[in-house]
């Protein structure tokens, strides 16, 4: 039996798959709303093809509680923040999870992290909570690194496709693990050491960071010299070794918004150009609050009570809203005073996160004159046409009708 503990946008997917291809799951989770629903049979968040999951790992047994359970093996799936101050990982969820493993689980048992983790994060915070618990790492328990690697939005497909890395002390620990995602996973799953998954994770994102920062350089770039970043873009990608990204209004989710400042925490002097990238996407939604000013400043507009915002997720068609750019430029705005009655709107938001925001898209753009696109969900892709009339910032590159504004 599998004890996967935390039931959030990955352990939940997780121990689904795992659930619906046969292995007897446990979820456990320290929130019992969360549970409680999950017990009932429903679902905590939209995502595609996660109903259908549910329903067969239902079928198929799975059970949801708010107890840790003796078994002998554990998938930890909690979540890893950063300290916003020292830039370092903040373990401190990773370390509760292990601690409450501790006290329930059997000699031999194996413990996989999933949470991404900043390198050495095993060695500084997981073994000595093994230790002194009175348990010999590698005897008594068995430590392994199995960093997710799937996105919201495609997350039932990509957990069986993608390649997937498994660290662990031993080859014949790390074996057994890899026999066990190979339940579900098609993708190549690579064996290594601890330390090297750690890397390996956190270095795929910081990647991607970085590429994205160049897109959104160029943005600035060009906007300085009234030129259409978009068109030079599309054209130097003709080049054959040449991939350039869209910019966008900034960077959010749990991955690639805050990964890369594990490696700028702990490799202080070391991490120049991760830095500087992760400085460019933080400034974004400053950068798309100077643009709204400017336009309304060019259009008369004075009542920022009829701008609104479309999106507040960090991506398209997902309810997501972890580090989201929107819910940056509203903090934002609210640190500078200059937020006013802005009005805010997302088909996938179903609750109240922010003031004014509306659950109608007709209702929403009753009420503003300027709308600025945040987030390309299909909804406003399919009614471009309800745009006509209104000032449009489009952030996403996504509307293409007469007199729109860009980055």
């Amino acid at each position: 039996m599998i004890n996967v503990v935390g039931l959030g946008y990955i352990g939940l997917p997780t121990a689904l798959m795992f659930a619906a291809h046969g292995v007897e799951v446990v979820g456990t989770d320290y929130n019992r709303e969360l549970v409680d629903t999950l017990q009932a049979g429903r679902t905590t968040f939209e995502e595609d093809g996660l109903d259908e999951l549910f329903a067969e790992a239902v079928e198929k047994g799975i059970r949801f509680s708010h107890e840790y359970q003796s078994t002998d093996m554990y998938i930890v799936s909690v979540p890893t923040p950063y300290d916003k101050a020292s830039k370092k990982v903040d373990a401190s969820f990773v370390v509760a999870a292990v601690k409450n493993v501790m006290e329930v689980c059997p000699k031999g048992a194996a413990i996989v992290i999933e949470s991404t983790i900043s390198p050495g994060t095993i060695d500084c915070h997981v073994r000595p909570v093994v230790e002194a618990s009175g348990f010999v790492i590698g005897e008594d328990v068995h430590l392994v690194h199995a960093p997710e690697r799937i996105i919201p939005g495609n997350m039932v497909y990509e957990l069986k496709h993608n390649s997937r890395t498994i660290g662990a002390d031993s080859r014949e620990v790390g074996e057994r693990v890899k026999a066990l995602y190979a339940s579900f996973c098609e993708g190549e799953i690579v064996v290594t050491d601890i330390r090297t998954a750690e890397m390996t994770k956190v270095v795929e994102n910081t990647f991607r960071d970085i590429n994205i920062a160049f897109a959104n350089e160029l943005a600035k770039i060009c906007r300085s010299d009234n030129m259409d970043v978009y068109e030079i873009i599309r054209i130097a990608n003709k080049h054959p070794r040449v991939n350039i990204l869209s910019p966008g209004p900034g960077v959010g989710g749990h991955c690639i918004s805050v990964d890369p400042w594990f490696l700028v925490g702990d490799y202080p002097g070391l991490s120049n150009i991760i830095l500087a990238a992760r400085k460019i996407n933080d400034s974004m939604p400053d950068f798309v609050l100077e643009r709204i000013h400017d336009i309304m400043k060019e259009n008369q507009l004075t009542d920022v009570g009829r701008v609104g915002l479309y999106g507040l997720t960090y991506k398209e068609n997902v309810d997501d809203t972890r580090e989201s750019p929107t819910l940056q430029m509203l903090e934002s705005m609210e640190r500078h005073l200059t937020g006013g009655n802005i009005k805010v709107y997302d088909p996938y938001v179903r609750k109240d996160i922010v003031s004014n925001q509306y659950h109608d898209l007709d209702a929403f753009l009753g009420d503003v004159d300027m709308v600025v696109l945040l987030v390309g969900h299909d909804e406003i892709k399919e009614n471009m046409d309800k745009l006509r009339g209104k000032i449009v910032l489009d952030t996403r590159h996504i509307c293409f009708l007469d007199g729109v504004y860009r980055l």
